[in-house]
């Protein structure tokens, strides 16, 4: 089977990538051991991972994904067991080649809605993935995920770094609940399904509050708020509204949104990607 991997993904891990070097080898040796016919790779795919269109031996539809170690699959796989289909994509087998899942329709997702319609979904499907973590897991805590990417913001010129950095000082002082989050929950993530309507992809896991794992919904997207006159209003009012509708503190949502818009904007900036982290800097400075 000819395979070439996405550009996006070759432009995020770098032509010399070890793994990616790889991958066409690891694609056939998968898809060989498994018994898959390949319908497609989807496009334009993710920065960190191939997923492939794939179905069963007996025609069954799935979707192979196939990720390097430094993505964590075995962290996403450990966080979709516990999840067992609830409220996110169902997976169907894992090995040290890939995770094999129910077959979604990538190319439907929450952004496809309006977007009252899509954050009332969105709302409604984090929610289900709020559950206790197993016991003796090796997810990261959210103080631990942000005490490194607080490193990495204190060495930016940013002037809302040093309020970003305040801001979760505060927060990881008195954290109200330790569950098992998303980790980089947003419309995006949210596919179309067949057993249910709408279901989680992509989950980056951790254990930690309800508010962080909201603070990138409420960033999202952010180029049509940043194109309105209204648009900072329409950001808090986006803040107020998802607090009340999951009983989250509007305080806390407020500040992990604060935090997280400036590690991703500080973090794209960094990376080249200068007009993705304007505007998620811009939209930090509304809150």
């Amino acid at each position: 089977m000819a395979f070439e991997p996405p550009q996006r993904l070759v432009q995020a891990l770098g032509e010399n990538d070890e793994w990616l070097a790889r991958l066409p080898g690891t694609v056939q040796e998968t898809v060989a051991r498994r018994k898959l016919d390949v319908e497609r790779a989807v496009a334009p795919g993710g920065r960190s991972s191939l997923v492939l269109l794939v179905r069963q031996h007996d025609g069954t539809p799935a979707a192979l994904k196939l990720a390097p170690p430094a993505a964590a699959p075995d962290l996403e796989r450990a966080a979709l067991e516990q999840w067992n289909g609830w409220g996110a994509v169902r997976l169907l087998d894992a090995t040290d080649h890939g995770l094999l899942l129910e077959r979604l329709h990538p190319e439907v997702s929450l952004r496809s809605l309006p977007e009252a319609k899509a954050l009332l979904e969105a709302a409604g499907t984090v929610r289900r993935l709020w559950v206790e973590p197993p016991a003796g897991h090796g997810f990261e805590t959210v103080t631990r995920r942000t005490a490194r990417q607080a490193d990495t913001m204190r060495k930016s010129g940013e002037p809302l770094v040093a309020a970003a950095l305040a801001a979760r000082d505060e927060l990881i002082a008195f954290p109200p609940e330790e569950l098992l989050l998303h980790g980089n929950f947003r419309q995006g993530k949210v596919l179309s399904g067949d057993r249910v309507p709408w279901l989680a992809v992509g989950p980056e896991p951790l254990v930690g509050e309800r508010a962080y794992d909201l603070a990138r919904l409420v960033r999202d997207r952010v180029e049509d708020l940043v194109a309105s006159s209204a648009g900072p209003s329409a950001a808090r009012r986006r803040v107020n509204k998802l607090a009340d509708s999951l009983e989250v503190d509007r305080e806390r949502l407020r500040g992990w949104t604060l935090f997280r818009a400036v590690e991703s904007g500080t973090r794209a900036v960094a990376a080249g990607r200068r007009a993705e982290g304007e505007l998620a800097l811009e939209f930090a400075g509304w809150l």
